[in-house]
């Protein structure tokens, strides 16, 4: 028998099931069931089957961030019968509004471990990963089953290996690097395979720069994406509080078979540019520097973590925002937002004239910052689908923190080693 990828031997352990193979389909046991603000979808279906235990409610984790806090009485009314419904059931990991967005709170908090098996009301529950856990989003039938039954099917995917090797250059970044796979790949280039990133540049990320390339490998249609845990995983573990003896660590075979393995040389990539209106509408920065904004977006699960809003302020430090550009910026959690507050990043972002938003997914999920007919914004999201920021005759460009940075400065879409360029002389 071959060796294992990291996905055959997650689907084992939560499944009970040994030699499992791709395509072969078996009943998992996720270790933690997340929803977020549409939680109350389950509940109301709960109610309607009359059942009124869970499966494990250890494994039930909540949190309240899509809209946050509630945009409207409706709104409020679901927040509220979240809250009602994990006092009465006794859901201990429950978030609420000020917690910011699932996905990283859930890490700060030490519930996303290596090996484990997890499923989310998000598509891009894939960013567990960062931490060597196999993460996929799934519908709220699944996650209320999942409630009940502790279980649901899944089958095992295929393998797909993505090598990066070489530094990348100064002014690009891990985005950069997502975006440009994303181009080459497609949207559906990987649907339904398990992704390994490896290479020279790979094991030299941060958490959060890992973070942000299991979130966006969504974006290629991926089932989940996996970085293999190292002493930079430990350390974010550590500092999360969870026992090194609790962890375990599963790790892809030297002799696995994989469908493909794709290369990318990291040298050579320049920053990266979404185009409206799908993800893998890819170019190069250059090719629309100059394009007119009218906003720019840092935030979202994928670009608003701590070093994101650093190298924000790296860039903005000493300048103003774009006369006529509004600049939002909505920190990724609270924890995050404390830590930019006390070290000063805040501050740096609110002089060169941001708009510091309350923890959450804000504009990403349409929680504020919408266009109107006509207008353009640049973001730090993973999605600039036509709409989603309001207006269908609005346009989204997707980009790194300091591109954005670095265009919200000019008032157009630049190339941010201009800037740093500028401050070098």
């Amino acid at each position: 028998m071959t060796g294992q990828t990291f996905a055959q031997k997650a689907i084992e352990r939560a499944s009970g099931t040994t030699g499992l193979v791709p395509g072969q389909i078996v009943d998992a046991y996720p270790d933690l069931y997340m929803s977020h603000t549409a939680s109350w979808r389950c509940i109301r279906t709960l109610e309607k089957m009359g059942v009124d235990r869970l499966y494990d409610v250890d494994r039930v984790a909540m949190v309240m961030d899509h809209l946050s806090p509630a945009m409207n009485a409706k709104t409020a009314g679901h927040h509220a019968l979240c809250r009602e419904f994990a006092q009465k059931m006794g859901v201990k990991h429950f978030f609420d509004v000020n917690s910011g967005i699932a996905h990283i709170v859930l890490m700060e908090h030490g519930l996303v471990r290596p090996g484990q098996f997890i499923i989310g009301t998000d598509s891009h529950s894939t960013i567990y990963g960062a931490l060597g856990a196999f993460g996929t989003g799934v519908g709220f039938s699944e996650i209320t089953a999942a409630w009940v039954t502790g279980k649901l099917w899944i089958k095992v995917p295929e393998s797909v290996r993505i090598v990066i090797d070489g530094e990348l250059a100064p002014g690009v970044y891990a985005k950069d690097v997502m975006l440009k796979l994303i181009g080459d790949l497609g949207a559906d280039g990987l649907t339904y395979d398990s992704v390994e990133f490896t290479g020279s540049y790979v094991a030299g990320m941060s958490v959060s720069e890992r973070m942000t390339f299991c979130n966006l490998a969504m974006e290629m249609g991926a089932k989940n994406a996996y970085v293999a845990p190292d002493d930079a995983t430990l350390a974010y573990l550590d500092e999360a509080g969870v026992p090194r003896d609790e962890l375990e660590v599963l790790l892809p075979d030297a002799d696995a078979t994989y469908r493909s393995t794709v290369h990318l040389d990291g040298p050579t990539l320049a920053p990266q540019i979404a185009v409206p209106h799908t993800v893998d509408n890819v170019v190069g920065v250059d090719d629309v520097a100059g394009t007119k904004l009218d906003q720019v977006f840092i935030g979202s699960c994928a670009n608003a973590k701590y070093d994101d809003l650093v190298i924000a302020a790296e860039v903005l430090a000493g300048h103003q925002v774009a006369p006529g550009l509004r600049l939002i910026v909505t920190p990724a959690s609270a924890t995050i937002m404390a830590r930019a507050a006390e070290n000063g990043v805040l501050t740096t972002l609110i002089q060169a004239g941001a708009m510091i938003t309350n923890p959450g997914c804000g504009a990403c999920a349409g929680a504020g910052g919408a266009m109107t007919d006509g207008e353009t914004t640049l973001s730090t999201a993973n999605r600039n689908f036509q709409g989603r920021m309001g207006s269908y005759d609005s346009k989204i460009f997707l980009s790194s923190p300091a591109t954005a940075a670095a265009s919200a400065i000019r008032g157009v879409i630049t190339d941010p080693r201009e800037i740093v360029a500028e401050v070098v002389v």
